[in-house]
C-alpha cells in the first residue's frame, strides 16, 4: 500500500526512533512492502520508517538503472534494521541530495565518502558493507531521518540549496 510521505514541518520527522525490537513478523513484512511501494511510486532511492509516520529504525534504499539517477552507481536494493554507521576516515564529499519529505528542494550537502554500516535483515541476520559514492551518501540520508534529522539541516551554505527546477533548469531530478 502507498502511504503518506510525512513533509518538513511534521514533529514526527524530528524525533529519534526506536529500535526494532522483533525481527520476522507479520507486522514488519506489511510495513516493508508498503515502504517498498511508497518508495516506488516516487522513484525515490531510499525511504525511512519516520517518513511515513512509523518511528522504527527501519529503512530501505537501493537504485538500479534508473532515468532519473543517470550519473548515480547502482545501489543493491537493502532492508536495513536498527543500522549503525562507522565512517572509514575523515574525507567529506559535498553532493546535491534532495527528500520525499522535502520535495522540490536541493542542497549541497557535506557526507563522509567512506564508511561501513551494519545492522539487521528483516529476519534479524546481521548484515555488514562497506561502502562509498553514491551508496555511501544514501544510507547516510536515510539514517539520519531515523535520528530526526533531515538534509537542510546539514547544509553548511544555504545560498547551495533551492527549488530544483531554479538551481537545475530543464533537469529531470529526483527528490530522494
Amino acid at each position: 500500500m502507498i502511504r503518506d510521505v510525512l513533509k518538513m514541518g511534521d514533529p514526527l520527522l524530528l524525533q529519534i526512533s526506536e529500535p526494532l525490537r522483533q525481527f520476522g513478523t507479520p507486522e514488519l513484512e506489511s510495513l516493508l512492502r508498503d515502504m517498498q511501494d511508497t518508495m516506488a511510486s516516487l522513484n525515490g532511492a531510499g525511504l525511512a520508517a519516520p517518513q511515513i509516520g512509523v518511528p522504527l529504525r527501519v529503512l530501505i534504499f537501493g537504485v538500479g538503472h534508473n532515468p532519473r539517477y543517470p550519473d548515480a552507481e547502482e545501489v543493491p536494493f537493502t532492508v536495513l534494521c536498527n543500522p549503525v554507521l562507522t565512517p572509514l576516515g575523515d574525507e567529506l564529499e559535498d553532493g546535491w541530495e534532495g527528500c520525499l519529505s522535502v520535495p522540490g528542494l536541493r542542497g549541497l550537502v557535506p557526507r563522509h565518502a567512506r564508511l561501513r554500516y551494519s545492522g539487521f535483515d528483516p529476519q534479524g541476520t546481521h548484515i555488514e558493507r562497506e561502502v562509498g559514492g553514491f551508496h555511501a551518501r544514501v544510507v547516510q540520508h536515510e539514517c539520519d531521518h531515523l535520528d530526526g534529522i533531515l538534509y537542510p539541516m546539514r547544509i553548511r551554505d544555504m545560498r547551495q540549496f533551492g527549488f530544483t527546477e531554479q538551481l537545475f533548469p530543464g533537469e529531470d531530478i529526483a527528490d530522494d
